[in-house]
């Protein structure tokens, strides 16, 4: 058996428990943050699960890295992944990608690859905003000067970053949260742009179609009136 073969045998295994483990960091995480007033011994049964989901990712990256054989090579290759493990934000999107993975494994996705497209970023915006949120009001709420101290106000500001509007009224003054706002707008003006990109391109599709069948029936597209 080739390596690619092994390759593909491993992801195909790994795919649904990874996704269980995103959900589970996303959830505990979640918890962790919006219910402070929780015993500490339950704050540290979240935080190991949190922990515990990151050493999966981990133990699949050195996995595939290994079954690969392909060097350093595997990280530029597998850049998506590579993120994913040093970036925690970004586990969310796994779920996506276990989706997608299943979908195929049942045959051929029933949406149109515009409409796949424009769900999976969404999806992407929601899970990423949801994890951001979470991480800039963690870092903000206890600040000196703090503009974001509720959860409320930190999805306000997930919403105007992502959405690349930017209002001003609440914005992070932690470094921490100020990185994470680089990492949203990137990931906001990368995922919008898929979003409409696919949507004006199934539009043109669409009408590209009826122009065709008006074509096939001897028809011929109306036209304005001359002034």
């Amino acid at each position: 058996m080739n390596d690619e073969s092994r390759l593909d045998r491993w992801e195909r295994r790994s795919d649904l428990p990874l996704g269980i483990a995103s959900l589970v960091f996303l959830g505990a995480y979640a918890v962790h943050v919006l219910a402070p007033g929780l015993p500490r011994a339950v704050h540290l049964v979240f935080l190991s699960l949190t922990y515990g989901s990151w050493g999966l990712f981990a133990v699949d990256y050195g996995v595939r890295w290994w079954i690969s054989g392909t060097g350093p090579r595997f990280v530029r290759r597998q850049w998506l992944d590579t993120l994913v493990v040093l970036l925690p934000l970004l586990r969310p999107v796994q779920i996506v990608r276990t989706y997608e993975a299943m979908q195929r494994r049942h045959g051929r996705p029933r949406l149109a690859l515009q409409a796949r497209v424009m769900f999976y970023a969404s999806l992407s915006i929601a899970l990423l905003g949801f994890a951001g949120a979470l991480a800039v009001y963690q870092v903000e709420r206890g600040a000196p000067n703090a503009t974001i101290r509720t959860f409320g106000d930190s999805v306000w500001w997930t919403c105007s970053t992502l959405s690349t509007v930017g209002y001003g009224d609440v914005t992070p003054v932690t470094t921490l949260g100020r990185t994470v706002a680089v990492g949203l707008m990137a990931c906001g003006i990368a995922l919008l742009g898929a979003v409409t990109g696919s949507f004006s391109s199934m539009l043109l599709q669409r009408f590209a179609l009826e122009g065709e069948e008006d074509l096939a029936a001897g028809r011929t597209p109306e036209r304005p009136p001359r002034e």
